[in-house]
Formats: C-alpha cells, structure tokens, sequence
C-alpha cells in the first residue's frame, strides 16, 4: 500500500510539475510574443510581426533601425525601457513600407530624430495620402540624400543609399564598431521578395547595389534581413547577399526569355518555379514574376 501511494503521489507530483512548466511556457509566449537577441557589442535585433528591427543599447542613447507595426514599436521601447535609462537619439527607416514605418508614432514624443532617405520620406507621404493615414504617420524630420555618418558613444553609424532596388528609397545601416549592417528589405533571405514598382524599384539595379553592398562590407559583416523564410534567418553573411543576387539575376533572365518566346503575362504567372533558383520558398513568386515583367515590358 505504500509502495501504491508513494507511486501515486509521485505520479501527481511530476503531472502537476509538468503542468505548471507547460501553463508557465504558455503565459510566457502570451506575454513576450516577441524575441530580442544581441548580435555584437551593443547591436541587437527585435523581431514579432513586420521587417526585422535593430537597435544600438549604448550607454549614450539608443538608436533603433525600423519600427514595425504600432503594437510591436511599444514593445520594444517598454523592453528597452526596462534594460535602460538612456533616451531614444535615432529612429532610422530603411524603407517607407508599412510594416517598418507603422510602428514610427509609438515614438512620438519619444524619439529626438527619424531618419530615412528622401524617397524614402516621399513614398511614405504618398502613401499616406492615398490611404487616408496621415494622422497616424511620424515623419522622417532628418533626411538623407547619398550617405550619412552619426556618432553615439563609442559606435559610428553610417547609413547609405547606393540607389533603387526593393524601392526607390532603400539605405542600409552600418553600425560600423559592431561591423553590423541591416539590408532593410534589400534582401529577402530564401523567400520570394516583394518588388515595389509603385515606389520605383528596378531589379536591373538592384543588381548591381547589392554588388556595392558586397564590395563595401567585409568578410566579417554580420547582415541584418527584412525578412525571411526561416525566422531564424534574419540575420547571415555575404553568402546570403550572393544568393539573393543570384535569384534577381535569374529572376529577371527567365521571364526575359519567356517574352522573347511569346508568352502573355498571364501565362507567365501561372509558373511556379523559376529554373536555377532551388532556395527560394513560401508564397508570392508571382510577385516577383510580375514586377520583372513590368520592368522589361515597360
């Protein structure tokens, strides 16, 4: 009988055990749905829903690389309230889009500078307009042409435009101690990428940026991405850039040949695969499909 109740209560005891770890591992992912991780030095990353956010957490102020969605912005500046008492010196959009831009007014009042490129700042003000959300927006105030330079404490944060890729108004930041720089949606690591021909991007050129990026950036970089296919892939080297690269190049050589061999655009967007590229997953290959089109028809 002994035996029986040790076994029993024991039972009970691991069950009840198990049952506060898994209640605990719920209420954990319920309430911190997002994930932070530091990179090198001072330099992290942030990401829940929307382009892959960077951050500077140095003792002089923090500077925070895109803004995702209202929501997800709160989050990260109550987290990084609760890590430090330094202000918020730099917002910084690489692109206008919605899901890094959205997220600028929870900065409001908070923030001493927005910076971001001058198409940058004109894309989102069209958009804007047309979708009645000017209200709703935190504008750029600090704008760049070519390529900018800033000095918080010990790192020197330098954000460059090399011309029109995803959009018109793409820069990439390099926190230059950390040798960290995020790509914006310079590069979609593995899924197939969104081409804003309403914002001017050019695939052509997009080419040929990425080649800067790679020539500019050493062997040692570590690459922050916009998105990914594997979550867990936001961030990789200069193999991740050549692929990416790669995929364009192909991209743009296979609807090319497709027009050359008379097809419509609709029969181009009934392909589900583009030959040669074998990485790239997820939904919205037609995307890519009908921006390439666009561009060569044009």
């Amino acid at each position: 009988m002994q035996r029986r109740s040790f076994i029993r209560h024991s039972s009970f005891s691991v069950g009840a055990l198990l049952l506060m770890k898994q209640r605990t591992f719920a209420k954990s992912s319920f309430d911190d749905p997002w994930k932070m991780k530091m990179l090198r030095g001072d330099v992290g990353i942030f990401t829940e829903k929307g382009g892959t956010i960077g951050y500077l957490k140095s003792k002089k102020g923090l500077v925070v690389v895109d803004a995702e969605f209202p929501e997800q912005a709160t989050h990260l500046i109550n987290e990084l309230k609760k890590q430090s008492d330094a202000p918020f010196e730099m917002l910084i959009n690489t692109h206008h889009h919605s899901d890094h831009t959205s997220g600028n007014i929870s900065f409001k009042g908070k923030v001493k500078d927005v910076s971001a490129h001058k198409n940058s700042l004109e894309n989102q003000r069209r958009v804007a307009i047309q979708q009645k959300t000017e209200d709703k927006q935190l504008y750029p105030n600090n704008i760049i042409i070519d390529s900018q330079t800033y000095k918080l404490g010990h790192e020197h944060i330098k954000a460059d435009y090399f011309g029109a890729a995803h959009t018109n108004g793409d820069i990439i930041v390099h926190f230059q101690n950390a040798n960290i720089a995020h790509m914006g949606d310079l590069v979609f690591n593995r899924r197939w990428a969104f081409i804003d021909r309403s914002a001017g991007a050019s695939i052509k050129s997009w080419i040929p940026v990425l080649d800067k990026a790679l020539n500019t950036y050493d062997n040692e970089t570590i690459f922050i991405f916009g998105h990914a296919f594997d979550p867990e892939k936001v961030t990789g080297n200069k193999e991740d850039l050549k692929a990416m690269q790669d995929y364009l190049a192909k991209l743009l050589d296979f609807v090319g040949k497709e027009i050359k061999a008379g097809k419509s655009k609709d029969e181009i967007l009934k392909e589900k695969a583009i030959p040669g590229v074998t990485e790239w997953q997820g939904d919205g290959i037609e995307r890519g499909l009908t921006a390439a089109y666009e561009e060569l028809t044009s």
